[in-house]
């Protein structure tokens, strides 16, 4: 697994919402996100909803997947309140809620397995902790697939008329205006 690979699935876990916002999220990165982080981390404040110890939380979390080795890690590159600021700047209410439950998840989880919360626990047990999180998602996305494929199959043996993914919300038929069916479990991205 490479560095982009683990970073996406962290962000999975993490609410599953890597790139919520369209527009707002081009915006954002116009108006120097980078700076914004930057300032606020040196502040001591927190962002948003997110607060001095969250961002420092999500700074372990990406400087575990991405440590320091001849190249400066995720917390030398400030990412923790660049996702803070990204979340807070791009995601709807419940998006961002999403996402901080997984960082307690997150929490949760290592107070569990390793008796101490994220923070103090050694870089081993928190790349164990992530790397187990990271497998159990996996699993979960792959049976959520297949329980879709295997819906979709019984749909098709039964005659009826199909998009194998969501693109049947998008599928135009005679009774239904133009635009694009928005329904309750749409995912947000």
């Amino acid at each position: 697994i490479n560095r982009r690979e683990a970073v996406k699935r962290v962000t999975a876990f993490l609410g599953g919402v890597a790139f919520v916002g369209g527009s707002r999220l081009l915006h954002a990165s116009e108006t120097d996100v980078y700076a914004r982080a930057a300032l606020l981390e040196e502040s001591g404040q927190g962002v948003g909803a997110f607060t001095a110890a969250d961002i420092a939380l999500l700074n372990e979390v990406a400087d575990t997947i991405i440590p320091t080795t001849n190249t400066p890690g995720a917390k030398a590159a400030k990412v923790g309140p660049f996702m803070a600021l990204m979340v807070t700047d791009t995601y709807e209410d419940r998006d961002q809620q999403i996402f901080r439950a997984g960082l307690k998840t997150i929490d949760e989880e290592s107070q569990k397995t390793n008796k101490v919360g994220f923070m103090k626990a050694t870089p081993r047990q928190r790349l164990a902790l992530l790397e187990r999180l990271d497998r159990e998602q996996k699993a979960h996305m792959d049976a959520r697939e297949a329980a879709e494929r295997k819906r979709d199959s019984d749909k098709a043996k039964k005659g009826e008329k199909f998009l194998p993914d969501q693109r049947k919300e998008m599928a135009p038929s005679p009774d239904a205006n133009a635009a694009p069916a928005i329904t309750a479990d749409s995912p947000t991205h």
